[in-house]
């Protein structure tokens, strides 16, 4: 056997367990983690590195056009739909009221939702005006 897929297949090995290391280490923090946000964030940042180090290591492993371009494409996806899919977890959480809206150190998504003359509630106020920036 040549030295150089040696190296190659040595290396693929290493980036397949470190991926999966990886994505172990995902699957405990969304069992560990106590909100939707953090869980959410624990459930695509370490899985979406650990997936594309095993895909790497795949790649190494298997040396094909026609496999090199599946994992390609198996890539690009998981890129495109796993942030996608976390960010609407997180929208939705926060509209249904599963998010503490305190423990948020900025909550620009409150601005975008609340129309002006309405309580985060979403019912009308007596006055027809905000209560907010009066001094009383």
């Amino acid at each position: 056997m040549n030295v150089f897929l040696q190296i190659t297949d040595t290396a693929g090995a290493v980036l397949v367990f470190l991926g999966a290391a990886i994505c172990l280490l995902g699957v405990v923090g969304m069992l560990k983690l106590p909100d939707v946000l953090s869980r959410s964030h624990a459930a695509t940042k370490p899985q979406t590195l650990g997936l594309l180090l095993v895909l790497a290591g795949v790649a190494l492993r298997l040396r094909s056009g026609m496999d090199l371009a599946t994992l390609a494409l198996i890539g690009f996806f998981q890129l495109m739909t796993g942030p996608v899919a976390a960010h609407l977890v997180a929208r939705s959480a926060y509209r249904t009221g599963q998010i503490e809206r305190g423990e948020l150190l900025f909550d620009d998504l409150d601005a975008q939702l609340t129309e002006p003359g309405t309580d985060p509630g979403g019912e009308q106020e007596a006055g027809g005006g905000s209560e907010r920036g009066q001094g009383s």
